[in-house]
């Protein structure tokens, strides 16, 4: 599985489980420490664990292991870095504090739903 397919495979994840805007941002031309980013929130901060055990489980089936995991459930953000793609899972309130899409706002952005009816 390529960078672009490992980030649509965890908006994929995050949207089957309901997770509210799922967002990728190819940062790649922008960053030298990854190429997309995974974007997320969840309703509740208990949610937001759930998404973050979700994805780990998924991509560990496939054989993919995050290097890194940051966060706890009730601090309203988890970072899952698996090398050049990182996901972010973030209660409500603090994905509108740290507003990561203003800030990557000149990368293109990846629509997961679009990516999929292509895919069909």
């Amino acid at each position: 599985m390529n960078n672009r397919e490992m980030a649509l495979s965890a908006a994929a994840v995050l949207d089957e489980k309901k997770a509210l805007d799922v967002v990728i941002i190819d940062i790649g031309a922008k960053s030298s420490f990854a190429d997309y980013f995974v974007i997320a929130s969840g309703a509740s901060e208990r949610q937001v664990g759930t998404l973050a055990e979700e994805v780990e489980d998924r991509f560990a089936k496939e054989g993919v292991h995050a290097k890194s995991i940051e966060g706890k459930q009730n601090s309203g953000w988890i970072l899952m870095d698996f090398g050049d793609v990182i996901v972010n899972l973030f209660s409500v309130s603090q994905r509108e504090h740290y507003n990561i899409e203003k800030i990557w706002s000149d990368c293109p952005f990846i629509d997961p739903e679009r990516e999929a009816n292509q895919e069909d």
